[in-house]
């Protein structure tokens, strides 16, 4: 007995292909399951060429990953060191930073633009601090949000002459 599918479209493949067996039409068949006959056409053949197991579910080609399950689960840890432990200055984590950590750890090489794939895959996001200047008057501010800005927000009352531009 084949295993259920693993996903709906899988299983409108699957229920493409015993409307098939049952005398459907491909036009019927796309008609019936919301899909274009092209497509029903593939599924056909395909089904033809390898059986109803050729409908199922396949994943999608690619290299294999590079870190291990437990590695990726360990990349957490590793960067809550921070960088300095590391040797780099300053505790801001680049993807820069963390293909060299991955690097010495593991001994992978990633390209920094795909970090951002292994740090989304653990759920973790590094957090940039927030950039203010060093002459921030934080008095002059809150008086400006409070009293100003208010002043302003409530804009200039509304005329009986409309203008004519």
């Amino acid at each position: 007995m084949n295993p259920s599918p693993r996903n709906w479209k899988e299983a409108r493949r699957l229920q493409a292909w015993r409307l098939k067996q049952r005398g459907w039409s491909q036009r019927q068949i796309a008609e019936a399951l919301g899909v274009s006959e092209g497509a029903v056409s593939q599924w056909m053949t395909r089904a033809r060429d390898g059986g109803a197991d050729a409908l199922r579910h396949r994943p999608s080609p690619g290299a294999p990953a590079r870190l291990t399950r437990a590695q990726l689960a360990l990349l957490p840890a590793l960067l809550q060191k921070g960088p300095e432990a590391y040797g780099f200055r300053g505790e801001l984590w680049t993807r820069g930073r963390i293909a060299a950590v991955i690097r010495i750890e593991f001994g992978v090489s990633y390209h920094p633009a795909h970090v951002s794939r292994l740090c989304q895959a653990v759920r973790w996001s590094p957090q940039k601090p927030a950039r203010r200047a060093r002459q921030r008057d934080e008095a002059a501010i809150a008086h400006w949000r409070d009293n100003t800005w208010p002043a302003i927000k409530k804009g200039r009352t509304r005329s009986s002459k409309r203008s004519c531009s």
